[in-house]
């Protein structure tokens, strides 16, 4: 088993609150690109979340 089987669920969480965070995609847009492409292959997550969501995210 790699150490990235070992990584707790919370790391897939934080992904997913991070993407949602930076842009604006809603959270179960960002599980679903989770669950498709892997929470370690943060770019691929960052140019299919900007494809979902080219205004980005919304100001607070």
């Amino acid at each position: 088993m790699t150490d990235e089987q070992k990584k707790p669920p919370a790391a897939t969480d934080e992904v997913v609150r991070r993407l949602v965070n930076e842009t604006g995609i809603t959270d179960a847009q960002a599980r679903e690109l989770v669950a498709f492409l892997g929470p370690n292959n943060w770019t691929s997550l960052l140019r299919e979340a900007r494809i979902l969501n080219p205004k980005g995210p919304k100001a607070v």
